[in-house]
């Protein structure tokens, strides 16, 4: 399904004639040098043409002959490579002399014969061409290493765009190894259904954070295990050549970085991608639109305050119930979307998820999502996404921003899943962040948020037998014995910073919050003691602020039960940080949550890193 779905995206993207993507047999390849050569193979000149517009110069890219997959083996690419097969110098290989070799040897068979004057002029440069010559002016020691290509001087065409060159190109695509015809690779592809030749090896999928940098896997038989009948590597599970090739290649295309690619998305470990079905050019231009609203719900890290309202206006319309049309008339409720979520595992790469369905029931599902997590005052500008929920797992230190490395990677497959198909979200999460708020003690509104969101989705879907809602607001008719004992510390912790004022080095919240939500008979009846004291205290400074603490207190305690629980489950563990929240912010008015400021910065920074 995942590699039917990419081959029919492929074909779209090659029908619209998108930037950036090769069609079959070649590739997109980051190239830094070209050789001019002359009619009889001489090099007339050498130029350097990477990007120097940046701070450091950058290879472009293009399209060339797909490249060898290398393991270990030594194979040449067709009209092009790195020095190290084209000149036989390198600064890192050992083997050099043998990987020109191999280039040589290719390019002698493969163009022996041929009239076109620009493949003549390489056959005549391999002939007369030694390592030796690798020297100024027109060689400089930059260019070991890095790829390079040809041309003939006073002609714009590269030595690969020849038609000569195509054709050959396309020749040896339809031949097995460059060679002779072979009937046992043709079989019925999977993703295709036509008899076509069998992909030994798929090409590399590039662009996976944490993946090798030179590529990795996702269809791939290299044990004895993973294969039967005694089929090897690609036959297991044919699929064609050039099927192999569009779903790796597109694939590819999503995956690129980029400023402009909305199409990809960086959660932790996990590289997500998604596109949407279209099929004409009308078509074509709803689905650009849907991708752009998805990718808008799917990240809430907007670049300012403007795009912020913009994509919560969105929000609030599907929550409404209000069409998609009313946010933009080009939407389509039934535009099939695609979202795939991969992750690096070794040399391969493992899905995380994949979910399909149209843009209005994903749209549908994320206004859910932000209304599970709704809480007042609001602690931020946009719902939470994933990236946002999963980084509040980490660990918050003092004086620096919580990294996305020391949050369990995953949470976001499982996250993003339940997000995505409305399933509930993932119970570890729950237990993650209370076990976070206990040992840092940073109860921000996001982790709040969280607590609120699990409980909250659980009673909406029936999994969880509570009768009381969990609330968005302060609920002071609540009798829900958790929240009550999280109103209650909210108010004994108030009571000790009103007395003792900046004379706190640690408030009962740094040092009890842990117990106090666990095992409340333990920790409440010594700060109701320690309380009398704060009141005392305000009593002779502040009467007023006492009197209202005391009504507070009373308010609170008189909905308890005779004596406090000896220990409450994880799910009212996550009510007893919902009512301390609310207690704590509800004589801020609507302010923002405290340090939940700070959240969107973090949020932001940590993504630049990623």
């Amino acid at each position: 399904m995942i590699l039917q779905a990419l081959a029919t995206y492929y074909q779209r993207l090659l029908e619209r004639r998108e930037e950036g993507l090769a069609p079959f047999g070649y590739s997109p390849e980051k190239i830094s040098y070209e050789i001019l050569l002359a009619a009889d193979g001489r090099v007339v000149q050498v130029n350097d043409i990477r990007d120097t517009t940046g701070k450091k110069p950058l290879p472009c890219v293009m399209n060339v002959p797909q490249p060898e997959k290398r393991t270990v083996g030594i194979k040449s690419n067709f009209l092009w490579d790195k020095t190290s097969y084209v000149l036989g110098v390198s600064a890192t290989s050992k083997r050099a002399d043998k990987e020109h070799e191999a280039f040589k040897a290719l390019h002698r068979e493969h163009l022996a014969g041929t009239q076109d004057a620009g493949l003549k002029a390489l056959l005549g440069f391999l002939d007369a061409w030694t390592p030796q010559q690798f020297e100024v002016p027109h060689f400089t020691p930059d260019m070991l290493d890095a790829n390079i290509v040809f041309r003939m001087d006073g002609e714009k065409a590269y030595l690969h765009e020849r038609p000569a060159a195509q054709a050959l190109r396309a020749r040896l695509l339809d031949s097995d190894d460059g060679g002779e015809s072979s009937q046992e690779s043709v079989a019925t592809c999977l993703v295709s259904g036509e008899s076509l030749p069998v992909a030994r090896l798929h090409p590399v999928i590039k662009g996976v954070s944490g993946a090798q940098s030179s590529g990795a896997s996702i269809v791939s038989f290299n044990q004895e295990s993973f294969t039967s009948y005694g089929k090897s590597q690609g036959d297991n599970a044919p699929v064609s050549e050039q099927a192999a090739f569009a779903c790796t290649t597109v694939l590819n295309h999503l995956l690129r970085r980029g400023e402009h690619n909305r199409q990809r998305l960086q959660i932790g470990d996990t590289s997500i991608v998604f596109w949407a079905e279209a099929a004409d050019g009308q078509e074509a231009e709803q689905a650009v639109r849907a991708e752009s609203l998805l990718a808008d719900l799917l990240d809430d890290r907007p670049s300012d305050d403007q795009e912020a309202a913009r994509i919560r206006i969105e929000l609030e319309k599907v929550q409404k119930g209000r069409p998609l049309s009313d946010i933009d008339p080009r939407l389509e409720e039934d535009t099939r979307m695609y979202v795939l979520g991969l992750a690096p595992n070794a040399s391969r790469i493992s899905i995380r998820f994949w979910e399909v369905g149209t843009l209005g029931l994903f749209a549908r599902r994320l206004a859910e999502h932000a209304q599970d997590f709704h809480l007042e005052p609001v602690p931020w500008k946009t719902a939470p996404s994933a990236y946002r929920v999963v980084l509040a797992t980490a660990p918050h230190r003092e004086g620096s921003a919580p990294k996305m490395d020391d949050a369990m990677s995953n949470l976001v497959g499982e996250f993003m899943r339940a997000v995505l198909t409305g399933r509930p979200y993932p119970r570890s999460l729950l237990a993650n962040v209370l076990m976070r708020m206990r040992s840092d003690g940073h109860l921000s509104g996001l982790r709040v948020g969280i607590c609120k969101g699990i409980l909250a989705r659980e009673r909406r879907l029936g999994i969880n037998s509570d009768k009381e809602e969990i609330p968005v607001s302060l609920d002071k008719e609540s009798t829900n014995a958790a929240y009550r004992l999280g109103r209650l510390f909210a108010v004994l912790e108030s009571a000790q910073r009103q007395a003792l004022g900046g004379q706190v080095n640690a408030t009962i919240r740094d040092r009890y919050y842990g117990a106090a939500s666990a095992t409340p008979a333990s920790v409440f009846p010594m700060l109701l003691r320690n309380a009398q004291n704060h009141l005392g205290r305000l009593r002779k400074d502040r009467p007023g602020a006492a009197v209202g603490l005391e009504k507070d207190i009373g308010e609170i305690v008189g909905g308890l039960t005779d004596s406090f629980p000896r220990s409450l489950r994880i799910e009212d563990q996550g009510r007893f940080a919902i009512g301390y929240y609310h207690q704590s912010q509800s004589r801020f008015g609507k302010s923002v949550a405290n340090d939940d400021s700070n959240d969107s910065t973090q949020d932001t920074s940590e993504e630049a890193s990623a």
